[in-house]
């Protein structure tokens, strides 16, 4: 399965924000979207997940035996930097809403404790409200819902920033114990995360995607080729 991003364009008003940005992205790995704060890197994902309509271009899966075909929505998961959440709900009654209108998107259900406790929520906080939670709380209930759901793409919008660092681990650990079934997309500015957690590193620069050298990542000249493209995209 692959997803293939091609030049795509986005403006707000006379900003031109992505300038045929284009990339394909392959399931079994974990890419780590790099950029300047503006750079593009939420608008990307928007474009991806449908919530934003891209100005030209297209957006693609490519499913073995069945070709490319236009990318449905619904096989998107994407975690939000800034949670969206219904906050009069306690966090297990939005799991269970989450559940019920999922139904014929789950496989190999667990129940909404066994979900609670791959996360760490505390059962006195399951059934708190939602609007009570912490940023990192409301973040892992985004979390639960695409272990739920598994869909074949997933977005993470700087997702472990409010973790603690026992959690953030487990996160990490838990993404690449899954990525083999999906095609993992992760925004972050923290360059020890991406060479931690990552296998591919993209950099959002003035518009355009561009892949580093994978055999760069882990190397010692890692931080200052991304400084150096990152100072290129600030300079222009």
């Amino acid at each position: 399965m692959k997803l293939i991003v091609k030049n795509i364009e986005k403006n707000f008003d006379n900003k031109q924000v992505l300038k045929q940005a284009s990339f394909t992205f392959e399931k079994g790995k974990i890419y780590g979207l790099l950029g300047r704060n503006g750079a593009g890197k939420t608008t990307l994902f928007n474009c991806i997940s449908g919530d934003t309509k891209y100005d030209s271009g297209s957006v693609k899966i490519f499913e073995e035996g069945k070709g490319e075909s236009e990318l449905d929505f619904s096989k998107v998961g994407y975690v939000f930097s800034e949670p969206v959440l219904p906050e009069f709900l306690t966090g297990y009654e939005f799991l269970k809403f989450f559940i019920d209108i999922n139904k014929d998107k789950i496989q190999n259900l667990l129940t909404i404790e066994e979900y609670f406790n791959i996360i760490k929520i505390n059962e006195e906080d399951r059934y708190r409200l939602i609007k009570g939670y912490s940023q990192g709380m409301k973040n892992k209930i985004q979390m639960i819902c695409f272990l739920i759901t598994r869909p074949p793409v997933i977005l993470l919008d700087e997702p472990l920033t409010s973790f603690d660092v026992v959690v953030a681990l487990e996160i990490k650990n838990l993404l690449k114990k899954i990525k083999s079934e999906h095609i993992i997309i992760f925004s972050t500015h923290i360059l020890q995360l991406a060479t931690d957690l990552c296998d591919e590193i993209v950099v959002l620069n003035n518009g355009v995607l561009e892949e580093v050298d994978s055999q760069v990542i882990r190397s010692a000249e890692f931080e200052e080729k991304i400084m150096e493209v990152l100072r290129e995209a600030n300079d222009d």
